[in-house]
C-alpha cells in the first residue's frame, strides 16, 4: 500500500522568474549551478531557462516535497543566493507549484517488434 500512496504524491516546483543586469547571465548561471549542487535529499532536478538574446530567465527546481525544499536551504545555499542577488535588475518573482501532470518524452530507441 505504501508504494501506491507514494505514487499518488506529487512533486513540487519552485519557480523564479527574473532579469539579470546586462551581461550577468553567465555569472548567475555559474552561481545557480553551484547552489543546485548543494541540494540533496528530495531534490528531483532543475532547469535554468534563458530567453534568447536577453538576460531574462526562469529557474525551475523540482522537489519531492516542500519539507525537502526547506531542509536543503543550508547556510551555504543562502550565501550563494545572497551573492547572486546584486546580479538581478530587481528581485525575481518566485512561486511554489504542485506538479499535477508530468508527461515524459517518448523513447527514441527502436522497438523490438519492428
Amino acid at each position: 500500500m505504501t508504494e501506491f500512496l507514494d505514487f499518488l504524491k506529487n512533486k513540487f516546483a519552485y519557480v523564479a522568474i527574473g532579469e539579470f543586469k546586462p551581461g550577468k547571465f553567465a555569472e548567475a548561471e555559474q552561481m545557480f549551478t553551484k547552489a543546485v549542487a548543494t541540494y540533496q535529499e528530495g531534490f528531483q532536478g532543475a532547469y535554468l531557462l534563458q530567453e534568447p538574446g536577453t538576460d531574462k530567465g526562469i529557474a525551475v527546481i523540482f522537489w519531492e516535497s516542500i519539507d525537502n525544499m526547506e531542509t536543503n536551504q543550508t547556510e551555504v545555499t543562502k550565501e550563494i543566493l545572497h551573492q547572486m542577488a546584486p546580479l538581478f535588475t530587481q528581485a525575481p518573482k518566485t512561486g511554489l507549484y504542485e506538479v499535477v501532470s508530468e508527461i515524459p518524452a517518448k523513447s527514441e530507441s527502436p522497438s523490438l517488434d519492428s
